[in-house]
Formats: C-alpha cells, sequence, structure tokens
C-alpha cells in the first residue's frame, strides 16, 4: 500500500463554508499542495495532515472518534489537537495547521511548528534494560523519552538489524514492491539523539534479586526496571532433510533478503504450512514468478480463525494466481530438489519454506524464576509475577480487557501497543492494557483486517457478501460478539474497533 501522491480536493486557505463540515466528518483538501483535512469538533475546527504516517493511509476515509482520528488501513490514531500519535502502528506525528472562522467560513492558516520535546524530568527507576528490540520494544523505549523518562534506557537484541517493519517482510518487500529502505523504523542516529542505547548481543540471563542482565559478550547491566520483549522464533519441522541450505524460515530481515537471494527464475517453491506468514508468502512469490505448492494439514485455510467461507474464498483465491494445494497432508522429507509428503507423493522444489508457526521466546523467563503458563504470565498492568519485571509482545499472556480471560497474541500493532503501555507502567503510571487487538493480512488482491479475539465461537453473522469481497464477519460467543472480520469495510472496522474499546472491562 502507498500513496500515489495525487493532491485534490478544495484549497483550504481559500477556505470552506463552515456549513459544509459536519461533525466529525473529515473533510479532504490541500494546503501549499499538501493533503490535508479539516475536522469539526464541536465549535472547533482543526487542520491536520491527511496522510497516514504509517504507510501513507487516506485518512479522509478513517473515523474521528473524541478528539483523535482513525487510519482505515492500519488504525493508527492522531490526537486532531496535537498532532501526536495516540496509538500504533504510525511513528509520527501529523502536520497541523492553525484555523481561523469568520464570515461563515473556515480557513486554514500557518503551520504550526512541532511542539518542543518534553524536558526529561523523571529520574525514577534510575535505569531501564529492554530485552528484544522488536514492535513492543521499540515503542517502549521511544514511549519512555516522549514520557520525559530521564534515566538510562539500554535496548538490548542480537539481531543488528532491527527495530524494522517485520510485516512487510511476508507482503510487499518478499513481493519485489517494496525498497529494502522502507523496512528500517529506526537508524542508529535515531537511537543516539534518544540517548537509547541500542546494544547488539543477546542476553544470557537475568539476575531478578541482583537487578541485573548478563550479555553474551559478559558485560553485566544493572537495571531498576525490566521489560522482555524477547517475541518469538519460527518452528522448524522435525523432518529429514530441514537443515539443508535451500529450506528457508521467515521471521527476520536476514531470514528474507536470504531467500529472496535464493530465487532463480521460475523457482519452484513449496511452502510448508497455511499460516498468515506462509499464504502472504505464497502471494508475495507468485508475484516474483515462482511456481508455489502449500503443503497443509488442514483441509480448509483460516477455518479456525476466519471460518470456513472466508477460507474456501481465500483458497480459491490463491488457486486462481497460479498457487497449487497439497491440503490434508504433511512433509515427510526434504531432499535437495524435492519434497516427499506423507501420502508418499514428491513435489519438485528448489526451495522449501516452513510457515508453520512460531514459538514465544521464553528461555530468559523461565531461568529467571517468572510464572510461565504458555507465555509469560503478566497482570493488566503488563506487569510479570516478579515486580519490577514486565512483559510484552508475542510472550506475553495477559488478561483480555473484554473477557478477563488470559489470552497471548501474536500481532505487530498490539505487541507496539504493549511495549508503550508497559513504558507508562514502568514509569509508575498503572494504566491497564485496553488496546483492542487488530492485524492485517494481504492475500493477493484481498485484504482482511481483523478486530477483536476470538479464540473460538458459537455463532457467525456475515454481513455483505464474503465472494464479492464486500462483507463485515462478525464471531460471537453467547450472543457476545467476540471479533470482527472485514473485507474493502475499512470503516466498519474502525466503528468495531470503537465499539469494543466502550465494552465494559472485565472485573475478573
Amino acid at each position: 500500500m502507498g500513496s500515489n501522491g495525487e493532491v485534490s480536493g478544495p484549497d483550504l486557505r481559500a477556505g470552506v463554508p463552515l456549513a459544509e463540515l459536519r461533525e466529525g466528518q473529515p473533510l479532504g483538501g490541500q494546503i501549499d499542495g499538501q493533503p490535508a483535512l479539516l475536522v469539526r469538533i464541536g465549535a472547533e475546527v482543526f487542520a491536520v495532515g491527511a496522510t497516514c504516517t504509517h504507510w501513507s493511509g487516506p485518512l479522509a476515509e478513517g473515523l474521528v472518534t473524541g478528539e483523535t482520528i482513525r487510519c482505515p488501513w492500519h488504525h493508527a490514531c492522531f490526537s486532531l489537537r496535537t498532532g501526536e500519535v495516540t496509538a500504533a502502528p504510525a511513528l509520527a506525528a501529523l502536520p497541523r495547521w492553525s484555523t481561523t472562522q469568520r464570515d461563515g467560513r473556515v480557513f486554514a492558516g500557518a503551520l504550526i511548528e512541532e511542539q518542543p520535546a518534553r524536558v526529561p524530568t523523571i529520574t525514577t527507576p534510575a535505569a531501564i534494560v529492554i530485552v528484544g528490540a522488536g514492535a513492543a520494544g521499540m515503542f517502549a523505549a521511544e514511549t519512555l523519552r516522549k514520557e520525559g523518562y530521564a534515566g538510562d534506557v539500554a535496548l538490548i537484541d542480537p539481531d543488528a538489524d532491527a527495530p524494522y517493519d517485520r510485516p512487510n517482510l511476508s507482503k510487499d518487500f518478499l513481493a519485489g514492491k517494496a525498497p529494502e529502505e522502507w523496512l528500517q523504523l529506526r537508524s542508529p542516529e535515531f537511537f543516539a539523539e534518544q540517548r537509547i542505547d541500542r546494544i547488539v548481543a543477546a542476553v544470557q540471563a537475568i539476575d531478578p534479586r541482583g537487578r541485573a542482565v548478563t550479555l553474551s559478550d559478559g558485560r553485566q547491566l544493572n537495571y531498576d526496571a525490566l521489560l522482555l520483549a524477547t517475541g518469538a522464533a519460527p518452528i522448524r519441522l522435525p523432518v529429514p532433510g530441514a537443515d539443508q541450505p535451500h529450506v528457508f524460515v521467515l521471521r527476520s530481515r536476514a531470514d528474507c533478503t536470504s531467500l529472496i537471494a535464493a530465487l532463480s527464475e521460475g523457482a519452484r517453491v513449496v511452502i510448508a504450512g497455511a499460516s498468515f506468514i506462509g499464504l502472504e508468502a505464497a502471494a508475495a512469490l507468485t508475484q516474483r514468478g515462482a511456481a508455489v505448492t502449500v503443503v497443509a494439514p488442514e483441509q480448509i485455510p483460516f477455518a479456525r480463525v476466519l471460518g470456513e467461507e472466508m477460507g474456501r474464498m481465500l483458497h480459491a483465491r490463491h488457486e486462481q494466481h497460479g498457487v497449487q494445494f497439497r491440503l490434508g497432508h504433511t512433509l515427510q522429507r526434504i531432499n535437495e530438489k524435492s519434497v516427499v509428503l506423507d501420502n508418499g507423493e514428491t513435489l519438485p522444489a528448489d526451495v522449501v519454506l516452513l510457515g508453520v508457526g512460531v514459538r514465544p521466546v521464553l528461555s530468559l523467563a523461565e531461568s529467571a524464576g517468572l510464572r510461565v503458563e504458555q507465555g509469560v504470565i503478566v497482570d493488566k498492568f503488563l506487569e510479570t509475577s516478579v515486580p519490577g519485571i514486565y512483559a510484552a509482545g508475542d510472550i506475553a499472556r495477559f488478561p483480555d480487557a473484554r473477557t478477563g480471560e488470559p489470552v497471548r497474541i501474536e500481532h505487530w500493532v498490539v505487541a507496539e501497543r504493549m511495549g508503550a503501555t508497559a513504558a507508562r507502567n514502568m514509569l509508575g503510571r498503572r494504566e491497564p492494557f485496553r488496546s483492542v487487538p487488530f492485524f492485517w493480512t494481504t492475500q493477493h488482491d484481498v485484504t482482511v483486517a481483523y478486530v477483536g479475539h476470538a479464540a473460538a465461537w458459537d455463532e457467525l453473522r456475515v454481513s455483505g457478501s464474503i465472494e464479492k469481497l464486500d462483507c463485515e464477519v462478525s464471531y460471537l460467543k453467547r450472543g457476545r460478539v467476540l471479533a470482527v472480520t472485514t473485507i474493502n469495510r475499512d470503516l466498519d472496522a474502525l466503528r468495531a474497533e470503537a465499539l469494543f474499546e466502550q465494552t465494559e472491562p472485565a472485573t475478573a
């Protein structure tokens, strides 16, 4: 996804009739050739940039709630009053302009200079260590500085490339439609400017009593608060031949570039697993001219998460784009130029991609004595069983704000928002994590948005047509809507998210 760079609509400096501005309805236009919006809230009118700073989504098609506007593509949220990001995945604020009203018209005025950075005044805790520089860790580090934290911040990860836009690895970048420079989220210069010590190393051990971590190079770092954001690692199938050089996983930037480098023209690729990553990769690799076959044990892809009708539609969409399937089967052996299935069938394979899922990286938490049950157990403030140690992202098992049930969710946006909440709580805010889970998946020319969380449901309601790619699907349990998926109904997805946010929090 990306902006086409076109600017249209009225010149907002020349003014528009106040009567044309409906409460909470964005009016798109331009200011000095830059896309901009006017939004009326009560007696006030705000003028902000019209392009989301994440992937250039069109905010004019978004949803206004209170004094915020939400992007229709990936649900980033911005303050209309300050332009600041109030919810991930966006990193940068929106530009803002002053407005004046006279003679029944609204005029955009001067560009408002960015607000100066908050003077660091918070000195407790004295030192914070963040283990993991992915979505949760990066957002935590940035949030600490945005909140005015003046103490030491160390962001530790053995992946020298981190942080980068991990969702893009199986989407546009893998498809060859996004340049590599789009992947990097923050540069070394940014971390230096923000006084965030980005350390490329692994953490070998945590000493909760001594409040120290030991790095792979032997160094020790002391902390007063610690955030574990170690993420997840791809599952490698325990089958003969899985350790060969033409067998890949897709988790890191290095994984992705190695996979791309291994592709010859017309390469025959076998993907083990019909996971979201596996089938996003299938769609991307067909765009590179690869001949893709997906092998998976289920009969209908995505049926467990999205329902059978949605699964059948996406399956058919892949077949229409040339992807072949061997459903109801598994890999038994990987040879140099082929794979053998459980029914004895042999498929040619120049490249094999394992897309059978991931496991949370829990070894550090376990060795440190944290409570671990299918993830690191945290309370609603994201604090673990050991005071002063927090967890966020793929490893954290937290109480769902709407049901009270413990959940662990492997979504990029969720991890970012958890990191921000954990950061504020390390500073003593005691802010419950109540963000509504959201993810999106792109399968060829179909983008599905998913809001909420339904581990299981007993009723599925479809509004519109799944086959015609215009629908809203609700997943209910005992009459209560737990999650919603949409196709080509971005505003409905935003409305569902806003409605879930208004749900009374669970008391359990």
